[in-house]
């Protein structure tokens, strides 16, 4: 296929890119027009609304990831916007331009998150649940209607509500490895708290299913379908590192020193792959303990 990519530098991105080229898929990236992939893809700047839709034609996929990372600091006002801005403005420009090509892909895969859902305790999250009513949570509703104009034009659209992805290569195990290490390793809050995650590995098999799949649309979660509790993900990953894991982090102290971002931390999301394992997709790695054995040695960037 050709496959036309957005966010191809980031986590998941540099390894999507470098499964499906190793599959034998032609792969143009979309770029900011002053990065140093600018020559060799397709620029664009979702901020100021720029993008030549005429360099879209003929694509057979087009995949979307690009967005501000949530989790690199305090949600001031100013932050919020970037994180709304980044992923809601870019995916209506992108789903508009599609939708009016001549020749438009069959498939358009948009990040979303199972942030999606709020903070829902023990509930079981399928992709019919109702989302949540927190920030992260608008934020996803926003960013999955905004991909409405390319489904209107009768492309395949496919909202990928991705959990916590566990690769040593970045994210939450590269951010609680060295502490963990350290000895210094806890849950948060009570612990509680419901954790979805999937491998690297999962997840990039999962989005090139998606593409595969004609039978996949709307929000598809991208989850192990084992999620375990904070307290649960704390003594695994101590277990695995072969440290203690004592040093709790009360809910009051994470509000003082991270501020809002700690209803992200402190969520409970207990997502349901459902869609994935009804089309017949297969994990490979389903157990926390396998994942995160695997993970750890997933240093590839």
């Amino acid at each position: 296929m050709k496959v036309l990519i957005s966010g191809s530098s980031g986590l998941i991105g540099t390894a999507l890119v470098r499964s499906l080229e190793s599959s034998g898929h032609s792969i143009t990236r979309l770029v900011r027009p002053n990065s140093s992939g600018a020559s060799s893809g397709i620029a664009w700047d979702p901020a100021s609304g720029s993008l030549d839709a005429r360099r879209l034609e003929g694509f057979d996929a087009a995949v979307h990831l690009s967005g501000e990372n949530v989790a690199s600091g305090r949600w001031s006002a100013d932050q919020k916007a970037r994180i709304r801005d980044s992923r809601v403005r870019s995916a209506e420009l992108l789903a508009n331009a599609l939708a009016g090509l001549d020749s438009p892909p069959k498939v358009f895969a948009c990040a979303s998150a199972t942030g999606y859902y709020g903070d829902r305790g023990d509930e079981i999250l399928t992709e019919d649940a109702a989302p949540g009513s927190d920030f992260l949570a608008d934020v996803s509703v926003e960013w999955e209607n905004a991909t409405a104009p390319a489904s209107d034009a009768g492309i395949r659209v496919a909202n990928m509500r991705i959990s916590v992805v566990l690769t040593a290569a970045g994210g939450m195990v590269a951010t609680v490895g060295p502490i963990f290490k350290l000895g210094l390793g806890g849950r948060l809050g009570s612990g509680a708290q419901y954790l979805s995650w999937i491998s690297r590995e999962d997840i990039i098999r999962a989005m090139e299913w998606i593409l595969d799949r004609d039978d996949l649309s709307g929000p598809v979660n991208l989850c192990s379908p084992n999620p375990v509790t904070n307290s649960e993900f704390t003594r695994t990953m101590g277990r695995m590192l072969r440290r203690p894991a004592l040093f709790p982090v009360p809910g009051f102290a994470l509000r003082i020193t991270q501020g809002e971002i700690t209803d992200m931390l402190l969520a409970s999301v207990r997502a349901a792959p459902t869609k994935l394992i009804t089309s017949g997709f297969e994990f490979r790695h389903s157990d926390l303990e396998d994942a995160l054995r695997w993970a750890l040695a997933d240093t590839e960037v």
